[in-house]
């Protein structure tokens, strides 16, 4: 994907999330302890963090500085507006221009995926608390689940584990070969047998990674216990 298709992305999921919110105390599953309005909040905190960071108007995270939280009945609308300010900022950058980020790539075009990549989780999981399951768009799921191998895997996988594990998204193209190393991780495209196999959409396997739907709820083929430890080991909080 390139930045039209995640500002395009980042607009539509942030509308839709927004959409979706009709019982600011309804809990969010995936998220224990959280209920709508944290989740909006979480949400527009996340991209009022990273406007500052695109637009410049702070270097780094020791420089920024937290919003005020708005009260619960303007939540949604200052939400709303934040997607827009957010996808005004990363518009007007080239993704080659360097930002401070968290991972080694350090440039705008991190921050323009991750920005569509976040909204769309937390669009799903505000879809979820109002009753709807509803797929991440199948071309930003597949893009989420090379970031997710990318970016969100230990430098090193924790001792003892050695199985590979072979992703297969069944609504269109997109496989990935995940093998485990002294080295680090190994990701590749190749279609070969592994110790686990697991096969669903591309927006389950994407929400399979970051822990919003379980394991059966996909096709799994081998060993389900070193799946269930490989999703296990990733750098979420």
């Amino acid at each position: 994907m390139e930045k039209s298709g995640y500002l395009t992305a980042l607009r539509r999921d942030g509308g839709r999330l927004a959409e979706a919110v009709r019982d600011l105390r309804a809990p969010v599953a995936a998220c224990p302890g959280w209920d709508v309005a944290e989740l909006v909040w979480h949400t527009g905190e996340v991209h009022w963090f990273w406007r500052q960071i695109a637009s410049g108007a702070v270097p780094g995270p020791d420089d920024y500085r937290e919003p005020p939280r708005p009260a619960d009945d303007e939540l949604v609308t200052w939400f709303a507006e934040g997607v827009e300010a957010l996808a005004g900022a990363l518009a007007a950058l080239d993704p080659a221009e360097p930002r401070w980020t968290w991972a080694e790539r350090k440039d705008a075009g991190f921050i323009q995926r991750r920005m569509a990549q976040e909204t769309a989780v937390h669009c799903w999981d505000a879809l979820s608390a109002a009753g709807r399951d509803e797929p991440v768009e199948r071309e930003l799921a597949v893009d989420g689940i090379d970031e997710f191998l990318r970016f969100f895997l230990p430098d090193a996988p924790p001792a003892g584990f050695r199985a590979d594990v072979h992703l297969h998204a069944t609504d269109g193209p997109g496989e990935w070969l995940v093998r485990p190393s002294a080295a680090g991780w190994s990701v590749t495209g190749e279609h070969r047998k592994a110790t686990t196999a697991v096969r669903g959409t591309a927006s389950d396997l994407l929400l399979l990674l970051w822990r919003r739907k379980g394991p059966e709820e996909v096709e799994v083929l081998g060993d389900a216990e070193a799946l269930e430890e490989f999703v296990d080991v990733s750098q979420l909080n």
